[in-house]
């Protein structure tokens, strides 16, 4: 496929988006439909729609429509890029533009600017005073690409140089021990010797922060209760050397996990009912992924002020549930992959409302500001008599 031709599939799609469709679905449909796609003109055309979807409102104000066609014309004059090498009217691309077209457009600002919807933009401004520009702007971008070290199979070193026999190049991110920042050939993970012989894991940077932030010690015994694709159980089970339940509400999320476990050589063990009790309980809950954006945009248009709230109330389930898991001296960890202030400190404040015999011994934000996703963490403890 031409640049053109990728293009106008990316316009095609984002139409489809505009009216409704799941993102990864629209991508997958047209993948199944246009067999003549390589994995480049795949690959090329994902990165369109997805920089678009960053950028859902700027994209139309500066193209002048909410359409494919019109955020497409906007994405290329965001970047700089001259339209009529895309809007060139021959082979497959989209049709030259109009006088119309050519004259529309505008400057975004406010919400648009920001590329939130106008309720979250409100909520931005209200629960991160002084921080909500610079972490709208982050969320417009794409994410890097962070692996982290499995450590029960290799060290920083040792898993670099098995990378760049593969031709992927990684540099260290300061904000984990464990963590990689690719900087050439992040597509050849998946395929990676490394990868496939488990000496690495994708991750992202504020996770694998987030593990190494957790009062982990060797023969604890720990829960991962929210466990889901199981990425933390994972680091955890490689940071302790040792043995690590996890559950979930829905087990279908932790499918992968005994593979991925056993590529890994972690002792994972995956639990359909905690029983008896746990030094350390990590309730990486359900969230609406708001520090994820970046690598999952659709999330940002398809929230809800209705199932947000549903969010808060799971969460407030969840922590009051894990309690029962926890040993006397034990402690209980929340994190999310959120920005907002209502999942985050307001949670814990409403837990310790409920459960006064509970005191939060530590607190804090990672990712956004430092490269990574956006994570909360606090750690709860019993109040000693």
């Amino acid at each position: 496929m031409t640049p053109a031709a990728r293009w106008a599939a990316a316009a095609q799609i984002v139409d489809e988006i505009g009216q409704g469709e799941p993102a990864e679905k629209a991508l997958t449909t047209w993948a199944r439909k246009s067999r003549f796609a390589g994995s480049k003109d795949r690959a090329a055309i994902r990165d369109h729609v997805f920089d678009i979807l960053r950028n859902w409102r700027s994209t139309a104000a500066l193209g002048g429509a909410e359409t494919g066609r019109g955020r497409v014309l906007g994405r290329l004059r965001q970047t700089g890029e001259d339209p009529s090498l895309v809007f060139s009217g021959t082979g497959y691309g989209l049709d030259i533009l109009t006088d119309a077209e050519q004259a529309a457009g505008q400057t975004p600002v406010g919400a648009a600017a920001a590329d939130l919807p106008d309720w979250l933009f409100s909520l931005f401004v209200n629960e991160l005073p002084g921080d909500a520009p610079a972490t709208a702007e982050a969320l417009r971008h794409r994410a890097q690409v962070y692996l982290r070290v499995n450590t029960i199979k290799a060290n920083r070193g040792t898993a670099q140089a098995a990378l760049a026999d593969d031709g992927i190049q990684t540099v260290p991110h300061p904000l984990s021990d464990t963590a990689l920042e690719v900087t050439a050939n992040a597509r050849r993970v998946s395929q990676s010797t490394a990868f496939r012989s488990g000496l690495v894991e994708l991750q992202d940077v504020a996770s694998q922060a987030v593990v190494e932030a957790l009062p982990l010690d060797p023969g604890m015994r720990v829960l991962d209760y929210c466990a889901g694709g199981g990425g933390k159980t994972l680091a955890m089970a490689a940071y302790l050397n040792g043995p690590v339940e996890a559950h979930d509400a829905n087990p279908r999320r932790m499918s992968d996990l005994p593979q991925r476990a056993a590529r890994a050589g972690a002792d994972v063990r995956v639990v359909p009912a905690p029983k008896g009790l746990y030094e350390l309980v990590l309730c990486d809950a359900p969230c609406s992924g708001s520090g994820s954006w970046r690598r999952a945009p659709d999330g940002k248009w398809r929230l809800t002020p209705d199932s947000l709230d549903r969010l808060t109330q799971v969460q407030a389930d969840i922590l009051d549930k894990a309690v029962a898991c926890v040993a006397s001296d034990g402690v209980l960890a929340y994190a999310t992959c959120s920005v907002l202030r209502r999942e985050n400190e307001d949670q814990i404040n409403g837990f310790l409302q409920r459960h006064p015999d509970w005191v939060c011994t530590q607190e804090g934000r990672f990712g956004l500001v430092q490269g990574g996703d956006g994570f909360f963490l606090a750690i709860l403890k019993r109040k000693t008599i």
